[in-house]
């Protein structure tokens, strides 16, 4: 009987959700007040409740309470790229594109076609790239602050690939990984597909806290960190060099493997102060460096590139070709061709103008507001005022014509702060104003 009555209560509270009789927002009785109404024992309480949360229909907040979600987002809808609707102003996903870029992708496709190595496209390729390929990038790297020996540089099909054959190479079902609290939502994609643990760290200053990060490997058998030092996605920090070599010593001590992620780092360029060393500079012998070329030059063009110790060569080699054998020998050819003659360190000079730009209207767009960005970064991270409900917002936003992302693909640990992360590099830039001044307005009517 008390199954009985569990289901049916469960089925009840959702008809009254999804119908609009519990609103978005509304807090619900507490677990202990839930089975005192229904005369149920509090674990099962407490399963009704869960069983909700899993529907996507309810959200448990540590010290607030259980709160009734905005069901005009779908779960998990702002976690997955999807093509935008017609109409619909896009703040969710960064594929940050210039003028003329179309002309450079038909240029570079005639001199391939008028060049003598078309044939050498038609067949498989080594599995991390030709010998003059790794080159190519190894002379490109230096550029980002990395000196590697190009037998340690493997091609792949764009970060996200990268990420995903160091982990299949790397880690093993059940390993614990170190990950910011807020981190990137490709990287948890992995760890869930690979059933690997995340263990979060919370945000102390302009980086992880590694008080937190010592304390977790003196507990736990810890076997990576996966971090973002030089542009962090989405807090948009770059962590001091007195951080960076404290996150060494302490992998070192551990016998932690070093997941580094720079497909944003190219931003951190200032001219008047470079970025600390990448991490894999300081530890070469413990960390695997993946960026690549989406932000920089295209989303499409997919071509993306690792870095790892000498002992990881073999194995991530194994996981490439597992997964893709090899990457594109036309794509391959055009972006090897744009590093060596200085397209790419053009266009990316030109992204980190481009970014600037966008931060100053988002600036002015979202006076007042409490916001937390780099000024050359793609995206800023919005906290919303207390008591005002992300998924609310959101779905208010929706129906504007303004698609935005919560805090909750972001979110490694149970907690999942109320906040948006605003892209801000798929839009024209008058486009953008308007879609900035609609947030800051929609959050102002709904923080009353």
């Amino acid at each position: 009987m008390a199954e009985a009555r569990y289901k049916q209560l469960v089925d009840a509270l959702a008809a009254e959700i999804r119908t609009g009789s519990m609103p978005p927002g509304m807090r619900l009785p507490t677990h202990r007040r839930l089975a005192e109404q229904h005369g149920l024992a509090l674990v099962t309480a407490s399963r009704v409740y869960a069983e909700l949360e899993a529907m996507g229909l309810v959200s448990g907040e540590v010290g607030r309470g259980t709160f009734v979600r905005e069901t005009a987002l779908s779960r998990g809808r702002v976690a997955d790229q999807q093509a935008v609707a017609a109409g619909l102003v896009d703040l969710n996903f960064n594929y940050p594109s210039l003028p003329g870029q179309a002309d450079l992708l038909r240029s570079a496709l005639r001199q391939l076609a008028a060049g003598g190595e078309l044939e050498a496209m038609l067949r498989y390729a080594p599995h991390g790239g030709r010998p003059h390929e790794r080159a190519c990038v190894a002379r490109h790297l230096v550029l980002r602050g990395l000196a590697a020996e190009p037998a340690r540089v493997l091609l792949v099909d764009g970060a996200q690939h990268g990420l995903a054959v160091t982990v299949m190479a790397l880690l093993k079902p059940g390993d614990v990984v170190a990950v910011d609290a807020l981190t990137y939502p490709g990287f948890k994609v992995l760890a869930e597909a690979h059933r690997l643990e995340l263990a979060p760290l919370p945000a102390s200053g302009q980086g992880p806290d590694l008080d937190a990060l010592e304390r977790l490997c003196a507990q736990r058998r810890v076997k990576a960190i996966y971090t973002m030092p030089t542009l962090h996605n989405p807090l948009g920090w770059v962590m001091s060099e007195s951080r960076r070599r404290r996150l060494v010593a302490i992998a070192r001590r551990h016998g932690l493997l070093i997941i580094e992620d720079a497909a944003y780092a190219f931003l951190a360029d200032d001219p008047h102060k470079p970025p600390p060393a990448p991490l894999a500079t300081l530890a070469p012998e413990t960390t695997v460096y993946v960026s690549g070329l989406s932000k920089s030059v295209a989303t499409g063009l997919r071509v993306g590139f690792v870095v790892a110790p000498d002992a990881a060569v073999a194995k991530l080699e194994r996981a490439i070709r597992a997964t893709t054998w090899c990457t594109p020998g036309v794509t391959t050819a055009i972006a090897c061709a744009w590093m060596d003659d200085g397209t790419v360190e053009r266009l990316e000079a030109q992204k980190r103008q481009d970014a600037a730009e966008r931060q100053a209207i988002a600036g002015e767009a979202l006076a007042g507001l409490k916001c937390v960005r780099h000024p050359a970064s793609y995206f800023v991270w919005l906290p919303l005022p207390e008591e005002t409900r992300a998924d609310r917002v959101a779905a208010a936003l929706l129906r504007e014509g303004v698609s935005v992302s919560t805090a909750e693909p972001f979110a490694a640990s149970a907690h999942v702060p109320h906040a948006l992360r605003l892209a801000l590099g798929s839009v024209e830039p008058q486009a953008l104003r308007s879609a900035l001044q609609t947030v800051r307005r929609v959050v102002g009517e709904l923080s009353w």
